[in-house]
């Protein structure tokens, strides 16, 4: 079991700034396309920095180039920011990881929390595996959701998927406790968070349910938390200037 990290998880509503990563650069793609992509800035340490100076306990990192691929791509990248600020925010890593071998690497290099996708739907024994092995606080499950179906590789038109009640709960049975459901039809488009799905994984009283796709106001973030989300990655809206992470940050604190 990976030791390195034995301060406890930040506790309470998660809010998670996102730093997705592609080519080494700070990306947001529209709806998971990778055709449409906007660069945010080449540092993706000093962007984390800032991040922390707003108040963030929790970056969430995304590698785009290894999700595409299915393995870890933007390592280096990954490793600076978890260096800048992985002993005062917490950082969960996601893109890639789809072994033992990967998710381990970037829980040693100091991430709190490694967020399994694609490997996960394939396998839900997999997802057991990581579970027995590194502890349920240490995996997240990602269910990225087109039209009521959890999809692997969530940015490809038409990919097959299950049912995200089924999925949910047969990686629940696996020992999954925490759960990213993205809505891919908002993702990235600063339209709200779609509050319909988010309330069916809530209500399922499965795990905990952190908010994704959508998410850009101090309004959106009450409403997911008042569902019963347990958090919610909020990204470009903080790059375009339409939330104030800093602002978000005291809302989540002081509720």
């Amino acid at each position: 079991m990976v030791q390195r990290m034995q301060a406890r998880l930040p506790s309470g509503f998660q809010l998670l700034p996102a730093i997705d990563l592609r080519g080494g650069r700070v990306v947001r793609l529209s709806q998971g396309d990778f055709d449409r992509e906007t660069v945010y800035g080449s540092d993706p340490a000093d962007v984390a920095l800032g991040f922390e100076a707003a108040g963030a306990r929790w970056i969430h990192i995304v590698d785009l180039d290894g999700a595409k691929d299915g393995t870890r791509r933007q390592t280096e990248a990954v490793a600076r920011v978890v260096a800048a600020v992985g002993k005062s925010v917490a950082c969960e890593v996601a893109g890639g990881l789809r072994d033992v071998e990967a998710v381990g690497g970037v829980l040693e290099a100091g991430a709190a929390r490694a967020v399994v996708g694609t490997a996960a739907l394939r396998d839900a024994q997999f997802a057991a595996l990581l579970i027995r092995r590194f502890g349920p606080e240490r995996i997240a499950i990602a269910l990225d959701v087109r039209d009521g179906m959890a999809v692997g590789q969530g940015w490809v038109p038409g990919a097959a998927g299950v049912p995200v009640a089924r999925a949910l709960a047969t990686l629940a049975d696996a020992g999954a406790r925490n759960f990213i459901v993205t809505a891919i039809e908002r993702d990235g488009l600063l339209t709200g968070p779609n509050l319909e799905l988010l309330g069916q994984m809530v209500d399922l009283n499965r795990g905990g349910i952190v908010a994704s796709a959508g998410v850009s106001t101090l309004t959106d973030i009450a409403a997911v938390r008042a569902l019963g989300c347990t958090g919610a990655i909020v990204g470009r809206s903080i790059y375009e200037g339409h939330l104030d992470l800093a602002a978000a940050v005291r809302l989540v604190e002081m509720s």
